[in-house]
């Protein structure tokens, strides 16, 4: 860590990414909600109702390489107030579209809003990775995984609290039986309870984007390497980088997959909405779990490298036990298939993986750490692209047999721990050396 950040005091520096991290948790959870809400207002089919994921997260694709230039030109915390901007204007679509359920207005909202993430998230995740010892990345990522996970937990919840009220579901399920001038006022009347929410949290946004620019949360123009290493001429010469950029792609596929798909799972098995859900806060409850057991061992008595290879392979195994186990299981007051809870054990398996990726692929970047960064944000939109493949597999063959995309996600994701993260070179002949750094 340098100086400049010794004198700034990087706790309170880490105190105010924490808080990032929750309202990243709060506007990107809680679209475990929108996706069976909007299938039900708006009349969806699943592939229909995935579209929430893509919109918002395909605009990390497109927006994380502009990202890190406009940072810096900008600054980052200049260019942070302007990412809370943009999804302060994309919360702010909501009110139109909630007051004419328009769901094109609404998957444009979700796009700015993923816009706007995708500068934060450019701009966070190295704070994280230089605010304190290499080998404690792990845990500064997992704390600020907590941050992210409890808003995920407590935002969806509160929000469905405010969408969904008690005598919704037996309405919902005679609507069609209604005409169409009564079912149309109905649907409305739904979709119209975004609009309160939404104005509340455009405004919220827009403040905190205020306070990040007179934050004392110091700049890093000048806190990592400027010289580049020796034979790399851009971020593509890295191939543990461009290899790290495709993990993350299935990593948050998969995660996002488990999360925004289990409510409509466990509704089509006969679970009314109101129960269904809290299983959302459950995955993320074993994610949580996860994190603190990370924060505990990491580096104590395992690596980061070791976590991030026994997480993989447990994320393996229980895709893989989601499609073979099949029966009702009862637990914690609820009766559903026991695929259901191997899709909330996810959430555990999940839980190291991004930080060991994002530790690996950053290793050794120089002056390319800003543009790496971009790269490996550009592979957030395996939240938007993943979905969609299971909401197409949902639609042709059943819920249930769509979690098989899950497996390939985590047998690349093993793949990049044993042996991608530490490829240093294209150039490949039959005795290939991988480069095993001993602090990680």
């Amino acid at each position: 860590m340098s100086a400049g950040m010794e004198t700034k005091r990087p706790v309170i520096a880490i105190g105010i990414i924490a808080a990032m991290f929750f309202i990243f948790g709060v506007v990107t959870w809680i679209n475990a909600i929108l996706i069976p809400y909007f299938k039900v207002g708006c009349e969806l089919n699943n592939f229909q109702s995935y579209l929430v994921a893509f919109a918002f997260y395909i605009a990390y694709l497109v927006m994380a390489i502009p990202a890190g230039l406009m940072l810096k030109k900008t600054g980052f915390k200049k260019g942070m107030m302007i990412g809370f901007w943009l999804m302060a204007a994309g919360t702010a679509l909501f009110v139109p579209a909630g007051m004419s359920r328009t769901y094109g207005l609404f998957l444009s909202g979700l796009f700015a809003i993923g816009l706007g993430l995708a500068i934060l998230q450019t701009a966070a995740n190295p704070y994280i990775t230089i605010l304190g010892q290499k080998e404690r990345a792990a845990q500064r990522f997992s704390i600020m995984g907590i941050c992210n996970k409890v808003a995920g937990i407590l935002a969806p919840v509160a929000f469905a609290a405010v969408l969904i009220q008690p005598g919704d579901q037996a309405l919902l399920k005679e609507v069609h039986l209604l005409d169409p001038v009564s079912k149309t006022q109905v649907l409305d009347e739904l979709i119209g309870r975004v609009v309160v929410p939404y104005a509340v949290v455009t405004v919220v946004l827009f403040l905190f984007g205020c306070l990040i620019r007179f934050s004392p949360l110091p700049e890093i123009e000048n806190e990592t390497s400027t010289d580049a290493p020796e034979g790399k001429k851009s971020m593509l010469d890295f191939p543990h980088l461009v290899l790290g950029a495709v993990a993350i792609f299935f990593h948050v596929g998969a995660q996002v997959i488990a999360v925004d798909s289990i409510i409509n799972y466990t509704i089509g098995m006969g679970m009314s909405l109101a129960e269904a859900k809290v299983f959302p806060a459950y995955i993320l409850t074993t994610t949580i779990i996860g994190y603190l057991i990370g924060i505990t061992i990491i580096p104590r008595w395992i690596s980061q490298l070791q976590a991030l290879r026994a997480c993989t392979l447990l994320g393996f195994v229980l895709s893989g036990l989601v499609l073979l186990i099949r029966g009702n299981v009862t637990l914690l007051g609820h009766t559903v298939d026991a695929s259901a809870w191997l899709i909330v054990l996810l959430g555990l398996a999940n839980s190291m993986i991004w930080a060991g990726i994002w530790a690996m692929a950053m290793d050794g970047l120089g002056s390319f750490v800003k543009t790496g960064a971009s790269l490996l944000v550009m592979g957030l939109c395996g939240n938007a692209i993943m979905p969609l493949i299971y909401g197409a597999l949902a639609d042709k063959a059943g819920q249930h047999f769509a979690y098989i995309v899950l497996l390939p996600c985590y047998a690349y994701l093993i793949y990049y721990a044993f042996f991608g993260y530490g490829l240093k070179t294209w150039k490949r002949a039959l005795n290939v050396k991988y480069e095993v750094s001993e602090s990680l």
